[in-house]
This record gives structure tokens, C-alpha cells and sequence, in this order.
């Protein structure tokens, strides 16, 4: 509810351990604009719940039987439901990070995460805004860093304004709407349609997605 009367934002909990699950939805029941809508044991049932329920968010384990978490969440992303997928796991690992990355995940966190930064996390992807670890994105740059030498910038950049261009790269740097602003002296709305046609104009579904487009693409390398 955000402390108005906006309708509470529905959380699908996908996670095998039912222990981990009962302490997720305790800590959503502590949040009064955070409902959980359902529980699921894998990914398979994750996937079903998910076009039952109609979450806004699901907090997704990686690791469950029957099927990953990351099939799962390729599943949900590419099904007609909105809900964006907010990967949670023990694991820090690169191979996780890119490969949920890929399937669509909207953020990725470690289940140490404090339960404060949890509750933001899940507010932060609800809202279309993409959110990973510190020590995930520092890792993720570095994994790009190590690739194959970045091909020159590629077509799908050419319908981009000089303006998105210069956007999109402070979004791989991993500014905020508000830091772009005052970087370019540019309003927040003025920023915010920036990212819209960013992410229209490139079929992506959110910044975790353009970050991928412009290191994949040789637009930007990560800093020294």
C-alpha cells in the first residue's frame, strides 16, 4: 500500500525449503504494503502458481526439484503475466547471475541479504526497476571483463537518439534515475521517458536487461 490506499503488491514465494519459505512469508506479513499470494515447493509449481496468482513479484530459489529456479523463471518472464522475478540464492556465483540475467530476472540477491534491503529489493523490482547485489554486479562486470574482445557496437543501437546513448550508458554504470539527472542537469521525468524508449526501442524488460545490452554490444567496457 506505500503508506496510501495503492493496492498491497502480491509476492509468490518459490523456494523448496519450507523453513526458508516460512521465514519469507513472516517477513512479508511485517510489511503492510506486501502480500504473499502463494508458495511453491519448485519451479514447476512456481510457474503454475505464478499464472494462478498473477503475482507482481516472485522471490525465486534457483536450486528446486522438478525444475531450476532459472527455467522457471525463463517460464514466467516469457508468459503473458507481468510478475518480474526477483532470483534469491545462497549461491554467488557468475553462472547463476547471467543465466538468470538472461531468463529475465528483474534483481538478483544473496539469501544473507539483511531483511530491511530484502523488503526494499522487492518494492525496488515491483516498480520496474532492476536490483543486484553489490558484490553480484562487481562481479558480473568482471565476468564481461574476462570475455572475448566486445564487437563494435551493433545495429540494434543505431535507433537510439545521441540522448539514449548517452543514458544508457550511465545506466550500465548503474546510476539511478535521480544520479542520471543531475549528471546530465535533466529532469527525473525527463530521464524516466529516456529509460522508456530505451527499453521500447531495444525489446528488453527492464535496466538489469539494458546493462546487459550495452556491455554485450561493445557499447561501453567496464571501468578500470
Amino acid at each position: 500500500m506505500n503508506g496510501t490506499d495503492e493496492a498491497p503488491i502480491r509476492v509468490l514465494i518459490a523456494d523448496d525449503q519450507a523453513l526458508l519459505c516460512g521465514s519469507f512469508r513472516a517477513l512479508l506479513q511485517t510489511a503492510p504494503d506486501l502480500v504473499t499470494v502463494g508458495e511453491a515447493a519448485t519451479g514447476a509449481e512456481a510457474v503454475e502458481l505464478a499464472a494462478v496468482h498473477q503475482p507482481d513479484v516472485v522471490l525465486m530459489d534457483v536450486r528446486m526439484p522438478e525444475m531450476d529456479g532459472i527455467e522457471a523463471t525463463r517460464r514466467i518472464c516469457d508468459s503473458p503475466a507481468t510478475a518480474r522475478v526477483l532470483v534469491l540464492t545462497m549461491f554467488d556465483l557468475d553462472s547463476y547471475v547471467h543465466a538468470a540475467l538472461r531468463a529475465g530476472a528483474s534483481g538478483f540477491l544473496l539469501k544473507d541479504t539483511p531483511p530491511a534491503d530484502l523488503l526494499a529489493a522487492i518494492r525496488t523490482v515491483a516498480a520496474g526497476e532492476a536490483l543486484l547485489a553489490p558484490s553480484v554486479t562487481r562481479r558480473l562486470i568482471t565476468e564481461f571483463c574476462r570475455g572475448a574482445p566486445a564487437p563494435p557496437p551493433t545495429s540494434e543501437l543505431d535507433a537510439l537518439t545521441a540522448r539514449e546513448l548517452e543514458v544508457l550508458t550511465l545506466v550500465a554504470r548503474g546510476m539511478s534515475n535521480a544520479e542520471i539527472a543531475a549528471h546530465l542537469r535533466l529532469g527525473k521525468g525527463t530521464v524516466k521517458t529516456h529509460v522508456s524508449h530505451l527499453l521500447a526501442k531495444l525489446a528488453v524488460r527492464d535496466r538489469a536487461q539494458l546493462v546487459i545490452v550495452a556491455y554485450e554490444t561493445g557499447m561501453i567496457t567496464p571501468a578500470r
